[in-house]
């Protein structure tokens, strides 16, 4: 016998009934509206702008079957600012790009992305303290 290996007397099993489990085939994943890289980079230098200015501290986006949304806060624990909001399924109505106000009220809506964030250069958004 060599020295490390251990010799054990080989066990028979006996199986008298055999269970079978069946593996539900993987749910197909849902697709998500997302924005793309070309469509990002209007998005972010708007972002950059509001930050800039003192208007914005955090954004988050969410990805979602329907929509896609950049959502811009002035704080973290709030309600969002802006909402910047792709819905393809508008795209051949009212075009799929939206910007909604911190009330949700529709501030821009279009099919070219950058012509709807022209409203954050047409208006001067300034904080207004009380």
């Amino acid at each position: 016998m060599q020295e490390g290996h251990c010799q054990e007397p080989i066990r028979e099993v006996n199986i008298t009934k055999a269970s079978v489990t069946q593996i539900k085939p993987a749910a197909k994943p849902v697709p998500k509206v997302a924005f793309h890289r070309t469509e990002m980079s209007p998005i972010l230098d708007v972002y950059g702008r509001l930050v800039q200015s003192g208007q914005a501290r955090d954004y988050a986006i969410g990805m979602f079957p329907d929509k896609a949304i950049f959502a811009i806060f002035r704080r973290a624990a709030e309600q969002p600012t802006y909402r910047i909001e792709k819905v393809p399924a508008l795209a051949n109505r009212q075009g799929a790009f939206v910007v909604y106000g911190s009330a949700g009220q529709v501030l821009k809506r279009g099919h070219d992305l950058k012509a709807v964030l022209r409203v954050f250069d047409s208006r001067k958004f300034d904080v207004i303290s009380g």
